[in-house]
């Protein structure tokens, strides 16, 4: 591939709703300018872009590809990025080291859920974007009907810059409202307006120029003098206006048909803004001081780790050495490549504004900025989401185990998106992500890429139990055998604490009824007592124990003599203290759409939700309220059901309350089955 200044590179990211067609248009432009021989098809597994067997398996993408497409003299490197809200950690860090944002729209679907929230994805990365009229050549598409929808939904400088020919399975061809020329078939012929088309081209055209003419205030006067503004001055204007966010382009394709694709390519070369034409943290020079920004490592089986990087000041070369200023280590850089799906082209260096691939590094992985000793810069990390759905997972074999770690810890390192930790209350792995397949899909990668074979189940709720009255205890243990006797005599006063405090011991002996050399001993009991409570077994919190009393034997009593009465006095004293069942409540943060907050608040009232607040804002109203999460362990599921997918919601600990009586009887059940079952297994 050969080398392209950055003013000639244009890095695109194409967002969409799952399923509008990104991965066959982008199969289009390969086809279209020589890097294939045929075009490839979703339902085959045979794209470029859908490489990997997990997508090939689901026939949906769920990683973003990098494909640089030449045209004209220009290097588009196409990110394309997963359209399903699972993986919507692969669209950010996409959209991160993106110029401009192509969102596609189903031209028979029109505006869907998904198509809200990646421009809702491309506005917080200030990325200007175009839109696309896909699959024009359905049934039941409507260009005007869709570019209406548009414009209501994402407002009026949302503007039509190509007009369709024809309509479902006679569509042919685009409409270049700037030229008032058509191009048609799969080459894209030039030619003259079809008459019947004459009106809507007309009229299209006057939003368009008059849209982009904003821009400039000479093109305003002389628009506003009715003078007939020149193609070029038109052309010019028509790249600030998108790079400044003043217009959003409408375009028309087909990718399956292979229709409107070329005349796609020549907008993104004319209209898409360059590296430099964009504000950002350093100036894109390539002889400027290095700073690359890794976004994206996967493991690969041939090469190891991949890191992915743009470059967005300097030149990144082959066998350099540079500093991971992200964890202040160096690194050495080996071979750099340009890849393109799963193929990979070395390359002698990366200049500022392109994207590149390197193996092999020691310690680099996404969000870290490769940068020198001498002008360190970092730049801005990736904001991921946070998990909203989590499963606990479970190794089937010794092997297994001794893997697990090791595999999740890359797992993690591939996409920040998941989160891994270990539960201390009920000792299980925990592996959290954006939804049931993300998961699912990381569990498979788990044993397909290392080999780890795991099962998951829900996360156990992590109960806990506490008193709720001041009660005394006393405890005598006194065993005498052969030699000396064990003796151990306690009294315990036990308190319950504020919700949250935790545990605090102490004493009050006066005249040392129990040496103070045993009141370690007494603490450990104690500790040991409240690994396990009276009502269900789960461990105690919330508490205060006073030894306040006491007796001793010169000779049998010992520290384990001690433990033992205190650990006994504990059990016995819960037991008259009026215990209770905990369980950890969460802070819920709901956004919905303004006409589904009813729907919303009436299904978290089934889950013994108490809302706090509804806050409208525009068209979406933000909800918050806790929640236990034993009722919401499936809810990125059920909100998805409950607005069809336009909810989104973050959640996260709160602390614990007393579980309702109904409630904690199924729990107190559960629990006793459990752990019978635990026993008999044993």
């Amino acid at each position: 591939m050969p080398s392209y200044r950055t003013e000639q590179i244009r890095n695109v990211v194409l967002l969409s709703h799952g399923g509008a067609g990104k991965t066959s248009l982008t199969e289009a432009m390969l086809f279209n300018a020589g890097h294939i021989s045929r075009l490839g098809r979703v339902e085959d597994g045979s794209t470029t872009s859908d490489w990997d067997p997990d997508e090939q398996k689901r026939r949906i993408s769920t990683a973003t590809s990098v494909l640089p497409v030449e045209w004209q003299g220009h290097k588009l490197n196409i990110l394309d990025a997963p359209g399903y809200a699972d993986f919507v950690g692969e669209m950010k860090s996409a959209a991160r080291v993106a110029d401009l944002a192509l969102i596609l729209v189903d031209g028979a679907g029109g505006v869907e859920v998904g198509t809200e929230l990646v421009w809702g994805y491309a506005g917080d990365a200030h990325l200007p974007r175009m839109l696309v009229v896909n699959r024009l050549d359905r049934e039941n598409s409507d260009f005007q009907r869709v570019l209406d929808q548009l414009r209501q939904v994402f407002g009026h400088k949302v503007v039509a810059l190509q007009a369709p020919v024809g309509a479902h399975h006679g569509f042919s061809g685009v409409v270049d409202l700037l030229e008032r020329t058509a191009y048609l078939g799969a080459e894209g012929t030039a030619g003259p307006v079809p008459p019947e088309l004459e009106d809507t081209v007309e009229r299209l055209r006057e939003q368009l120029v008059e849209a982009v003419a904003e821009v400039d205030d000479a093109l305003v006067a002389k628009y506003l003098d009715s003078e007939e503004l020149t193609l070029d001055e038109l052309r010019a204007a028509l790249r600030k206006a998108v790079a400044q966010q003043a217009v959003y382009p409408v375009l028309c394709a087909a990718g399956g048909p292979n229709l409107g694709i070329r005349r796609l390519l020549d907008t993104l070369v004319t209209a898409a803004p360059s590296p430099i034409d964009l504000p950002n943290v350093v100036p894109c020079d390539p002889a400027g001081p290095l700073a690359a920004f890794v976004f994206k490592s996967m493991a690969d089986p041939f090469v190891g780790k991949l890191n992915y990087f743009r470059v967005y000041s300097g030149t990144l070369h082959s066998d350099a050495h540079v500093l991971d200023v992200s964890k202040d280590k160096p690194e050495r850089v080996s071979q750099v490549l340009f890849v393109r799906g799963k193929h990979q082209e070395p390359t002698p260096e990366v200049v500022a504004g392109d994207i590149g691939a390197v193996a092999k590094m020691a310690d680099c992985s996404t969000g870290d900025t490769l940068t020198t000793k001498e002008h360190p810069i970092t730049l801005p990390a990736i904001d991921f989401p946070r998990p909203v759905y989590s499963v606990a997972v479970h190794p089937r074999s010794k092997a297994d185990l001794d893997k697990l770690g090791t595999s999740l810890a890359r797992l993690v390192e591939e996409d920040p998106s998941l989160h891994v930790h270990r539960d201390p209350d009920t000792a299980e792995t925990i592996l959290g992500g954006l939804g049931e397949s993300h998961v699912e899909i990381a569990v498979e990668k788990m044993k397909r890429k290392f080999g780890v074979d795991v099962t998951t189940s829900l996360p156990r709720v992590s109960y806990k139990e506490t008193i709720t009255v001041s009660t005394k205890s006393e405890y005598k243990h006194k065993k005498q055998t052969g030699g000396h006797g064990q003796y151990g005599h306690v009294f315990l006063e036990l308190e319950p604490q504020p919700r949250g405090q935790g545990f605090s011991f102490g004493e009050k002996v006066v005249g040392g009824t129990v040496p103070r050399n045993f009141f370690g001993a007494v603490e450990k009991g104690v500790h040991t007592a409240l690994s396990e409570g009276a009502v269900a077994h789960f461990p105690l919190v919330d508490l205060r124990v006073m030894l306040y009393d006491g007796s001793y034997h010169p000779v049998d009593s010992s520290d384990m003599a001690f433990q033992i009465a205190a650990s006994q006095a504990v059990k016995q004293g819960v037991l008259k203290a009026h215990p209770v069942l905990l369980e950890p409540v969460m802070d819920l943060t709901v956004t919905v759409p303004e006409a589904m907050t009813g729907d919303t608040i009436s299904d978290l009232n089934t889950k013994r939700a108490k809302v706090h607040s509804m806050l409208p804002d525009g068209e979406r109203t933000t909800i918050t309220a806790s929640v236990p999460l034993a009722e919401v362990q499936h809810y990125a599921a059920d909100l998805r059901s409950v607005t069809q997918g336009r909810g989104a919601f973050t959640i996260e600990f709160s602390h614990y309350e007393e579980v309702p009586a109904q409630t904690a009887q199924r729990v107190i059940e559960h629990a006793r089955r459990e752990r019978e079952h635990v026993e008999k297994a044993s």
